[in-house]
């Protein structure tokens, strides 16, 4: 059977008391509390913290048959102010040692495959999810979800090449409009969405504390974003991801022809659907994304 597979890093947020989170395992999270199958790939610690994400994954409805367990720290990740800034205490913790899965657990296809965040660069796991990425049929849906505060220090020119190998890949581009300010410095959206989409991205999303842009080869459309009481914004991107994901896949739109006919107002749709659960996710403290329960609440 066609399911989500969620790739990288699993980590605990310090907010300040410790929290499972970590963009891709969000993502997962939230695609598997709302209904759709799901998996996730990656490596978990065996610490104190890992048991703690390892019992949210599984408490959540997560396939775990992916997912690895190490002997490695966990990551933390200390959340400052809002919007979130990110230290990160990251050296040679369980996340960057994920191997390759196991082939035989990925058949049934075609899949929608998601990654992004710290995972892309990360070596050497990079290399693994760059790979499964590239072999996959499906749906390849990328977050860059940048974090310049662990970039820059490395340089630029390190996260760069993983960056393209994504971008070579997805046909499901999702930014904030602070990542496409960081990645295209002095270039408006516009242009950045013409580029990708000549690059073969299906549609680019682009996320704002107000609205959400969707273009695809048909044009555009923006969906306004309510106001809610805000907590933290720690994880509404990712929970925004799992929205439009499992939209997909209920929609049965597994494959990248079958994206590429999603019509501007089913975007519409999807869209304002991935809004209401990142605005749950945000009225709550941490990366806590709803059930499909909450959202008729």
């Amino acid at each position: 059977m066609a399911m989500i597979i969620s790739c990288g890093e699993a980590l605990v947020d310090l907010v300040p008391a410790p929290v499972p989170g970590g963009g891709p395992m969000n993502v997962a999270v939230t695609c598997a509390r709302l209904g759709a199958p799901t998996a996730f790939v990656g490596r978990v610690s065996t610490d104190s913290h890992g048991e703690a994400i390892w019992e949210h994954l599984v408490t959540s409805g997560v396939d775990v048959r992916l997912t690895q367990r190490g002997p490695e720290p966990t990551c933390r990740a200390e959340v400052f102010g809002d919007p979130p800034v990110f230290r990160f205490h990251g050296e040679h913790t369980a996340d960057v040692f994920v191997e390759p899965p196991d082939p035989a657990l990925l058949i049934g296809g075609p899949h929608l495959l998601h990654g992004g965040t710290l995972s892309i660069f990360r070596e050497p796991g990079a290399g693994v999810l760059a790979e499964l990425a590239e072999s996959l049929d499906g749906i390849v849906s990328f977050d860059p979800n940048v974090r310049p505060q662990i970039i820059e220090p490395l340089g630029r020119a390190r996260w760069q090449p993983w960056f393209d190998r994504w971008c070579a890949v997805a046909s499901l581009f999702r930014a904030s409009d602070d990542d496409l300010a960081w990645i295209w410095p002095d270039r408006d959206e516009d242009d950045i969405a013409a580029e990708l989409l000549a690059r073969g991205i299906v549609a680019l999303i682009t996320t704002r504390s107000v609205d959400v842009t969707v273009h695809t080869a048909q044009g555009h459309i923006t969906v306004p974003v309510p106001p809610v009481d805000v907590v933290d914004t720690v994880g509404a991107g990712d929970s925004f991801c799992g929205g439009v994901l499992t939209q997909l896949w209920e929609r049965h739109i597994h494959t990248v022809g079958a994206l590429a006919t999603v019509t501007l107002r089913e975007w519409r749709e999807i869209v304002t659907f991935a809004i209401s659960v990142a605005g749950i996710t945000v009225r709550r403290q941490g990366a806590d994304p709803p059930f499909v329960g909450d959202l008729s609440t």
